[in-house]
């Protein structure tokens, strides 16, 4: 008698198919807390403007109230001016929110690396950027309204004034941690500018960089 080739070898157990309904009960304890706290929430802020303790709108005027409802559920609207959709307005805000970070990014990059490099620059402006760093930015709005005389350009330049310092003071931070041999190597190696730049300076720094744009991706 001729064995085959998988006889002795322990049979494969077969899959029982996907359930969701076996998933959700699996996983319940990292999806039923979140949902009871959005849920005891929402329910908290209905019984709080049913009984008038406040007089912000229900979670319920979403469906009961026309112009509410509009808003949510026809969000492509375009009456010209201001009375437009909740897409367009969104839209709108993503756009200015983009330019006034990108804007913050080239600025504090190239800010931070001249600052790393240049102790005397360092200590020349350091004092100034840990003092307007500290402006809340809503206190930059009236500032910017005064000097631009303009709703867009001001609210560009209030998002990138907000989100500069974090990625400044981190790509400055990364480019002073760069470790002394690298520099020694560096210069036993007579590299050019462009070369520390590109093979040094920049894989160095790259964390500290990273971590101030995803901070100030947050603030913008």
């Amino acid at each position: 008698m001729v064995s085959g080739p998988n006889d002795g070898l322990p049979s494969t157990p077969k899959r029982s198919p996907f359930s969701p309904l076996g998933w959700l009960m699996r996983n319940q304890t990292n999806w039923l807390p979140p949902l009871l706290g959005i849920g005891g929430f929402l329910l908290i802020w209905q019984l709080t403007s049913a009984f008038e303790f406040t007089r912000l709108p229900s979670p319920t005027s979403l469906f009961t109230e026309k112009r509410t409802r509009n808003l949510i559920f026809n969000p492509f609207f375009d009456n010209g001016g201001l009375d437009k959709g909740l897409f367009w307005q969104t839209f709108a805000s993503l756009g200015r929110v983009a330019q006034g970070y990108t804007i913050a990014a080239l600025v504090g990059i190239s800010v931070g690396i001249t600052v790393g490099l240049k102790p005397v620059i360092n200590r020349a402006f350091d004092p100034l950027f840990q003092f307007l760093r500290m402006i809340a930015p809503l206190a930059w709005v009236p500032i910017a309204l005064v000097v631009f005389q303009q709703n867009q350009p001001a609210a560009i330049f209030v998002i990138f004034i907000t989100a500069v310092w974090p990625i400044l003071i981190n790509t400055a931070e990364g480019v002073r941690q760069i470790p002394q041999d690298y520099r020694n190597v560096a210069l036993v190696l007579q590299m050019s500018k462009g070369r520390f730049f590109s093979k040094v300076l920049i894989p160095s720094a790259l964390p500290y960089i990273f971590t101030g744009l995803r901070i100030s991706i947050g603030l913008a």
